[in-house]
């Protein structure tokens, strides 16, 4: 069964100050006039409908002016979400507008009813986004996002160059080793080929020391004669 209200407050996907809408009346009963959100539609509450719809007004206003000012504002901020990702820097799931007007509210102090910011198609990517943002019905924003990841992509790069490195200084102490080999070899072949130089050289030696033994022999001959 539905019944006729007057709303006095601002509701969404209702209706505004003013508005007279058909409700269900267990939901009018219950909630909204304990709440004091609507009146019923009698002639003497239509006689409220001015000074409600003044009120409407001001409150209205008050918005515009808020979220121009607000406009202005966010357009210069960079908001920052950090999220995890896979080692191959893919995300798992994707930004939301809830995670954004938390990151408003923790980083800026700002706050933002999450339905008022738009996303056209899911961020799933890290990098710099743009998000619309819905603050009016005749104010509209653009906020820039920057979705970073908590494991950064150059520090998983950088563990991954270092065994590199130490594969290639593995490789040339192999190097290394392999070439000893081969210095060793050469070192036979000289002593070999110095034997036969030391041996000549102690011949010389020798006959000098017998041609000194004949001349003092002779020498005895000739002072016996």
């Amino acid at each position: 069964m539905k019944t006729e209200v007057i709303l006095t407050h601002n509701i969404v996907g209702l209706g505004a100050e003013s508005d007279q809408v058909k409700v269900a009346a267990g939901y009018a009963r219950n909630y909204l006039f304990p709440q004091r959100l609507a009146i019923p539609l009698t002639h003497a509450n239509k006689r409220r409908i001015e000074a409600l719809k003044q009120r409407r007004a001001e409150r209205e206003a008050h918005e515009f002016n808020t979220m121009t000012e607000l406009a202005k504002g966010v357009t210069k901020l960079i908001c920052v979400i950090k999220i995890k990702t896979g080692e191959d820097g893919k995300m798992f799931g994707s930004v939301t507008s809830g995670m954004i007007a938390d990151e408003l509210k923790h980083q800026f102090d700002i706050t933002l009813d999450k339905r008022k910011i738009h996303i056209e198609h899911p961020i799933r990517t890290l990098g710099d986004h743009e998000i619309a943002l819905r603050l009016h019905h005749e104010v509209n924003a653009t906020l820039k996002l920057r979705v970073e990841s908590t494991t950064p992509l150059p520090a998983a790069a950088e563990t991954t160059s270092a065994p590199e490195g130490r594969r290639e200084e593995r490789q040339e102490r192999r190097g290394r080793r392999f070439e000893a080999p081969a210095v060793e070899a050469a070192a036979p072949e000289q002593t070999e080929t110095a034997k036969p130089r030391t041996a000549k050289g102690e011949k010389p030696a020798r006959a000098e020391k017998a041609g000194k033994g004949e001349k003092t022999s002779k020498a005895k001959a000739e002072k016996s004669e």
